[in-house]
């Protein structure tokens, strides 16, 4: 996948919690969204280049081109239009930025396709080789970066969550998500970070390239060659998306530590046949050094450009 990392600063945090949301709906699955999108951090006032509070998001298409597509139209109706904010980008040339696989090896225009909305009354500002667009709004200006950094991305690791109720499924899903949400250079894409259709590829309708993940629904044991103990009655997926290939082995490492408590049958992961993509994460591999505190392990989760 290629990614881009947006830097966001408002007035305040309600204002940049208006433009999180906005800027990352519809953001779940490329299966049908136009780019994966998530919240990654909040940014200290201190460290962005406007002094205001600050976040970051990460979006991830499957291709440069889709993503430029992608960041222009939800930057251009969701950030433009949120009261107070500015955009920066989250991937300015660097040391440290230059380690990720592919790093600048293409721009994408952001502000410089968005100052057309200046109507010939916006103004264009050079910064230490970085250029910025002032467009005139009605509260102000909106200050957006002209160009912005793309860099290839892992996304697609997984885990799923066998438990013997829904509740405990959810409370053991909610654990995993808060860990993983505290580190860096992820996100978990799906709604709260949880995903309750997980899917297989292909389908009976030769309309759809996924369909329910039939071995892994509770209903349907009885009926279907399950997946599932008989003691399990709820499976919940944790889909995650990150920076680099440790990233996302990390994320899913602190996940199913989080995950295991009452009510966990086992942990287990989506490898789809093991044909999805070149990174593979065995589960096992991952507690080589340290095991989790309890419960089971198995599977594997295969980074991929396609999800439930």
């Amino acid at each position: 996948m290629r990614f881009t990392r947006l830097v966001i600063t408002a007035i305040n945090r309600r204002w940049l919690t208006a433009a999180i949301n906005e800027v990352c709906g519809y953001g779940s699955s490329v299966i049908a969204c136009d780019a994966e999108a998530g919240f990654e951090g909040w940014v200290d006032a201190a460290e962005t280049l406007d002094g205001r509070p600050g976040a970051s998001v990460l979006l991830f298409a499957f291709s440069t081109e889709a993503l430029q597509k992608a960041i222009v139209k939800r930057a251009g109706q969701c950030l433009m239009t949120c009261p107070t904010t500015a955009v920066f980008d989250g991937l300015p040339a660097s040391e440290a930025n230059e380690a990720l696989e592919g790093f600048a090896a293409k721009k994408i225009a952001l502000g410089d396709q968005l100052r057309f909305f200046g109507d010939g009354y916006q103004k264009s500002k050079l910064i230490a080789d970085r250029r910025f667009w002032r467009v005139p709004v009605m509260d102000g200006e909106f200050i957006c970066e002209d160009k912005i950094g793309v860099a290839k991305g892992v996304a697609g690791g997984n885990l799923l969550i066998l438990s013997t109720t829904q509740i405990n499924g959810l409370t053991a899903a909610e654990k995993a998500v808060d860990e993983i949400a505290k580190l860096a250079n992820v996100i978990t894409p799906f709604p709260g970070g949880v995903v309750r259709s997980g899917s297989k590829v292909g389908s009976r309708y030769k309309a759809l390239v996924a369909s329910t993940s039939h071995a892994f629904c509770p209903t349907l044991k009885g009926r279907v060659e399950s997946n599932l103990p008989p003691e399990v009655n709820c499976v919940y997926e944790i889909v995650i998306d990150g920076t680099d290939f440790d990233s996302v082995g990390a994320a899913v490492k602190v996940g199913v530590e989080a995950a295991v408590g009452e009510g966990i049958v086992s942990i287990s992961a989506g490898n789809y046949g093991g044909k999805l993509g070149k990174h593979h994460y065995h589960l096992r591999k991952l507690f080589e050094t340290q095991k989790p505190r309890g419960g089971s392990t198995r599977g594997s989760t295969r980074g991929s450009t396609r999800k439930t």
